[in-house]
């Protein structure tokens, strides 16, 4: 029995809360749009800077350092910020839109020219990770090692942990080389930055690499692959979009509203605090849950429906408040380039075979993108 894509509809109407079991322990996930959005505003009630922890499940045993900047508070997070934000604001400059135009027309004739295709690790994992050297400004020979790694940085498929230090060797080889030739690189920018007077230490560089590489990885993944087997299995969707492009930019935003990739993330409350009726004790988290916030029918109409027009659209699929995504204007980037692609050059998807991935908790089961997904393109 497939899950229902909304299954914190009956937990929201009853109670802004849902006590969920994670790693023993019993956090309550918060669910309402307006409470989502006040508690990620509230960094003091509500903390970030807990190394590890943000992350549901958290990451004590996958990695060794806080992953920067997301695991800070300000002021401290709004200064870390602004190291690496010139990177991220490169999906504005019209060079870097051409690279991505170009990357995906021809990832679409390849796929085309085959005939069918696994867009999961075939035809979206290439594309986030080719896109990614020109966001960090490297070689795009870059991206073989990181396609290597599989959908997850630190998961296997399915969901476990994997073992051993794959992504901070390759970080650690990449700042020494950085340190030794700087270049124009995400990773020469780091060893070269300050932070309040004083050069970055290494582990606050690590914790940037290891947030740009894990963070923006099998969501973006996630939002491709659901955006082409949802336009397969609803062909007057994309009917809908030819008869006007205009439309992409606000079916961008509904998919990524729909096809939330992060159910939720986890914050610290340093003091003992009462979270909608539920005691958390100090040192305990609970979680913004995105996903339920994101079909609050208090704030959607109709929110269980794709509507590829929905305007105004005040999803959070990018966070909220301080911590609202860095990596969002390229997320953006990317889904509409491959619409407007869909658009020009394919008359329909053909769904050959769909495997959804499902995510299995104590308290919910929820559709979560693809472990696979073929399909075949057919030109216009």
């Amino acid at each position: 029995m497939t899950p229902s894509p909304d299954p914190f509809r009956e937990a929201r109407r009853e109670a802004a809360v849902l006590r969920c079991p994670f790693q023993g322990e019993d956090i309550p996930m918060i669910l309402r749009h307006a409470d989502v959005r006040a508690a990620a505003k509230d960094w003091k009630t509500y903390s970030s800077d807990v190394p590890f922890r943000v992350p549901i499940p958290s990451e004590e045993d996958v990695r060794s350092m806080r992953q920067l900047p997301i695991e800070t508070n300000p002021p401290e997070h709004t200064e870390y910020r602004e190291i690496v934000e010139p990177f991220f604001a490169r999906p504005k400059d019209p060079a870097f839109v051409a690279k991505v135009e170009a990357l995906f027309e021809e990832m679409l004739t390849a796929a085309m020219d085959r005939g069918s295709i696994e867009i999961v690790n075939e035809f979206a994992l290439p594309i986030q990770s080719r896109a990614l050297t020109y966001l960090l400004n490297v070689p795009e020979s870059e991206a073989d090692t990181w396609i290597g790694w599989g959908i997850h940085v630190f998961k296997v498929t399915g969901g476990e942990f994997k073992k051993g230090v794959v992504l901070e060797d390759y970080l650690t080889a990449q700042f020494d080389r950085a340190e030794k030739d700087p270049g124009e690189d995400f990773f020469s920018a780091l060893t070269q930055a300050t932070y309040r007077g004083r050069k970055l230490t290494r582990e606050e560089m690590m914790g940037f690499g290891n947030l740009t590489f894990a963070g923006g990885r099998d969501t973006i993944i996630h939002s491709i692959a659901s955006v082409i087997a949802y336009l397969g299995q609803n062909p007057a969707a994309l009917e809908f979009l030819r008869a006007d492009p205009k439309r992409i930019v606000l079916a961008s935003e509904e998919f990524f509203r729909v096809f939330m990739p992060l159910t939720h993330i986890g914050r610290v409350c340093p003091v003992d605090t009462n979270v909608h009726g539920e005691d958390v004790p100090a040192g305990g988290r609970v979680s913004l849950g995105w996903a339920s916030a994101n079909r609050d029918e208090t704030v959607f109409d109709a929110p269980e429906e794709t509507r590829l027009d929905r305007k105004p659209n005040p999803h959070l699929s990018f966070g909220f408040g301080t911590h609202l995504c860095l990596g969002a204007p390229h997320a953006r980037l990317l889904v509409r380039t491959l619409l407007q692609l869909l658009v020009n050059r394919v008359s329909s998807i053909r769904v050959i075979e769909a495997n959804q991935h499902v995510e299995n908790e104590a308290r919910y089961s929820r559709v979560n993108g693809y472990d696979s997904l073929v399909v075949q393109f057919l030109a216009k």
